[in-house]
């Protein structure tokens, strides 16, 4: 069975890191690099120590080279002006960040930027395989969801498809410290 190519860019942040560790188990992926400008050059165990990974951080576009599917791991307002690109190039791209979750008008209110891409959004699929695996099987920019939104809708999907929810819900949720990400202070 061919493996899946995948070069996650932004490597070095909790998402990319716990991305890392995933995929390096995952019977179809085949990691083909990890960049960050932070540690480009430095060995993958500098941000990481615990990984047995001996391969060093490399710049964007040498792990694009070799990459069929690329995981953007960066920070909200990043993968806005990085998308566009990967796609003119026939990457499949699966953005960790808010980029693309929320319609334009949501993202400014949100986030306090305008989007760069805004004409992207109708190509995103909204990535949870749970409820729109199909939609993400042919999507080349997905957008995936954050880990309260993740949590909260498929606690409530069952209770909603059995139509047990009238009304509205209200989700109350305590993020630890790693919704705050990662900085270079911590290194």
């Amino acid at each position: 069975m061919t493996k899946t190519k995948v070069g996650i860019i932004g490597a070095n942040g909790y998402g990319g890191g716990q991305l890392a560790h995933l995929l390096s188990h995952h019977p179809h992926a085949e990691v083909v690099g990890y960049s960050s400008r932070q540690f480009e050059g430095q060995p993958f165990s500098k941000a990481w120590p615990n990984s047995s990974d001996l391969r060093e951080f490399e710049n964007a576009d040498a792990v694009l080279e070799r990459s069929e599917v690329i995981f953007l791991a960066l920070l909200n307002g990043l993968a806005m002006d990085t998308v566009p690109g990967l796609l003119e190039a026939g990457k499949k791209v699966i953005d960790l960040s808010a980029d693309f979750r929320l319609p334009a008008e949501e993202y400014v209110k949100w986030y306090g930027k305008e989007h760069s891409s805004p004409h992207l959004y109708a190509q995103a699929a909204y990535g949870m395989p749970e409820l729109e695996r199909e939609k993400i099987k042919s999507a080349f920019l997905i957008a995936n969801p954050g880990c309260f939104v993740t949590t909260s809708a498929l606690a409530l999907h069952p209770l909603a498809r059995a139509g047990l929810i009238s009304g509205s819900v209200i989700v109350d949720g305590i993020s630890g410290i790693s919704g705050a990400g990662r900085n270079a202070a911590e290194f």
